[in-house]
Order: C-alpha cells, then structure tokens, then sequence
C-alpha cells in the first residue's frame, strides 16, 4: 500500500526509522503500537494511518482522524531515564513545533501539557502511554494527531498551510519526535525558556487545574499558576483558560 502515492518502503527510508507499519485503516495508531511493541518491535518502529476510527487524546477524548485530513501516528520508543519520561510530553511538544513552523502561517504555539495552537486553533495533540516491567520503563507510545487540513464541526481548530505535503512534514517532524525522546533528564534553562516564548497561556487567568495566573512551567514539566494563596505547581490535569468556551 502507498500514503500519498509513496510506497511504505520508500517512505520508511525517507522517516530514517527501522520499521513502518502502514494502514488505510485502524482504530488507533496507539492500540497498534502497543501490540507491535509487546511483540518486540525496535525504537524507531512508527505507526502510521490514514484514518482512525477511535483516534483518543488525553482523559479519553476523542480526536477526529478522518481519511487524508492529518497525520495519526504513533511512534515506539524504548527510553530508560525515568526523569526524562515525566517531561517528555513537553519536552516533545517543543521540538514538534520548532519542526512545524515552516509549514504553518505563524508560529506554532504550546498549550501545557500536550497540545499545539496556531494563533487560537488547536493544530494538534500528543499522548504519550508508558508500559512498565516491574519498575523499568519496557516502552513508550507517541501518540500524534495533527490536521493537515481543518476539521469540519471543530470549534477553534486549525491546520497546516494548504499547500503542505503529509510526507514531507513526515520528514521534518518525525526526526524532530525522535530527538525529544533520545534526550534525558529534566528540563534545561534553555528547553524552558523555548517553551515560555511560544506559551500561549503565560499570563493569562485559569479556572483549573487551579483558579489563578498561568506563570509557566518547572523543570520537572509541572504547571506554575499564582494563585490568591500564593504560588502553585500542577502536575497533572488540563489547563482551562478563563476564556476557554
């Protein structure tokens, strides 16, 4: 089978990853990749579809996969640093972006934990999945879900310019997705400076995880809100702006 007319050998060689598993068709990229890393699948091995049927985003969303309108991919890595697996969302919504700026018509933006914007519009989401054995790290999923086109019925959504080509933003982002995961330890000064200039909500007032001011992220990739109290950390939840609808 091909993805835009280009065969999945030949794409493999162009992506630079040991093994592509290559669908018209799944449930999700995600389900797939755990399966195929359960059987033993090398680091590097991605997942790639056309369409999802039960494509899901962080706390059981759904995300809308339709047929030649994004890129759904998972990618198997096999990291072993524990410190590196709690920021890796961050850390790989970072090098997404920088990857992605070519494609879109302004700079891609980070919303903590896992999600990219382009001015107001959700560009698209990562979920990462951990499996453990006893207590080393056996793999991680990379769940990717980006529009190559804007979703239909999707308030405030956004997409890559029309003129991009799915295999060629393949090429950019998913070296981009293999350095994030390759790097180790927690975020550097450098690392969270890049996130705080595309951070679309530094600044702004939240209502949850906690009711204050988003001031950025830490090192260890919690979310640093001021609050009436003083100032807090969040490790986990979703950030809802007060202006989120």
């Amino acid at each position: 089978m091909s993805y835009d007319g280009i065969g999945a050998d030949e794409l493999r060689a162009l992506l630079h990853v040991p093994r592509l598993a290559l669908y018209d068709e799944v449930s999700s990229t995600l389900d797939v990749a755990h399966r195929l890393a359960a059987e033993g699948a090398p680091a590097g091995t991605l997942v790639l579809a056309d369409q999802q049927h039960a494509g899901r985003g962080r706390l059981g969303r759904r995300w809308e996969s339709a047929p030649g309108a994004g890129i759904w991919l998972t990618l198997i890595e096999r990291p072993s640093d524990p410190d590196a697996i709690r920021v890796l969302s961050l850390r790989l919504g970072l090098h997404a972006a920088r990857a992605l700026d070519r494609y879109t018509p302004s700079v891609v933006r980070l919303k903590w934990p896992n999600d990219l914007y382009v001015r107001d519009g959700k560009l698209a989401g990562i979920l990462v999945e951990t499996r453990w054995r006893d207590e080393r790290i056996d793999w991680v999923a990379i769940g990717f879900g980006l529009n190559v086109r804007r979703p239909e019925n999707v308030p405030r959504s956004a997409a890559l310019e029309a003129s991009s080509q799915r295999a060629a933003v393949l090429a950019t982002l998913v070296p981009a997705l293999r350095t994030a995961a390759a790097s180790r330890g927690v975020l550097s000064a450098a690392e969270i400076d890049g996130f705080a200039e595309r951070d679309m909500a530094r600044g702004r007032p939240c209502r949850e995880p906690a009711r204050g001011i988003v001031q950025g992220i830490d090192a260890r990739g919690a979310l640093v809100i001021r609050t009436d109290g003083g100032t807090v950390t969040q490790t986990s939840g979703s950030l809802v702006l007060e202006d989120d609808t």
